[in-house]
């Protein structure tokens, strides 16, 4: 169970990047109070835990709707998180992980951003959704390995949260070299991941035997 929980929280914290989340909240929000930062931290985590649980439970009735096996979500899914990790480790800005361009001109307009771009696609983006869906129905046969990948998941935006309240210090104790150094270090640890997904999805498939 602690290998499930210590998977899924690699896993989140490398495809929601709680770091990278923080650089970004406190450039978005220098404009706003502190009790207006505080208040739009916790209702993004809040929307971005629910989105996140969501696409997790309903990962697996989904998946048998559109008549998708689960080792080919693990290889495509796979596939997703490999290239997230790739551009973690070359720092690479992309959609999977973390806002476009145009999406954070969009933000520094907006009185509010809570929902968007915080809560999605900043902490729920298209990587951190496929990550719950894969986890959760990877693990659907054991209701305890489920709790252990949304204890991952709560962890990692828990800490999301608490750096976001103090998202100034974070970002200036780090700095730019500081956050790239943490990103690769995921990137990497998320691309070994990534490939043992795409190996255990190959081996389900019974496409080798």
């Amino acid at each position: 169970m602690f290998e499930t929980f210590l998977t899924a929280f690699t896993t989140f914290f490398a495809t929601i990047g709680p770091v990278d989340v923080v650089v970004l909240f406190a450039a978005l929000t220098a404009r706003h109070s502190p009790v207006e930062r505080r208040r739009m931290a916790l209702k993004g985590t809040l929307f971005a835990a629910a989105i996140l649980v969501v696409f997790g439970l309903a990962g697996e009735p989904l998946l048998r709707l559109f008549g998708i096996s689960l080792p080919a979500l693990r290889v495509a899914g796979g596939i997703l998180l490999l290239l997230i990790s790739l551009d973690m480790v070359f720092v690479r800005e992309s959609g999977g992980s973390t806002a476009t361009d145009e999406e954070k001109d969009e933000a520094m307009t907006r009185p509010d951003i809570s929902v968007v771009p915080l809560a999605t696609p900043l902490l729920a983006g298209p990587g951190a959704i496929g990550s719950a869906i894969l986890l959760v129905s990877g693990n659907s046969h054991d209701i305890g390995l489920e709790i252990m990948v949304f204890a991952g998941l709560f962890a990692v935006l828990l800490m999301g949260y608490l750096m976001m309240l103090a998202a100034t210090g974070v970002q200036r104790a780090l700095g730019v070299t500081g956050v790239h150094v943490i990103s690769r270090i995921f990137g990497v640890l998320l691309a070994a991941l990534a490939v043992q997904f795409v190996f255990d999805g190959l081996k389900g498939s019974g496409l080798f035997g």
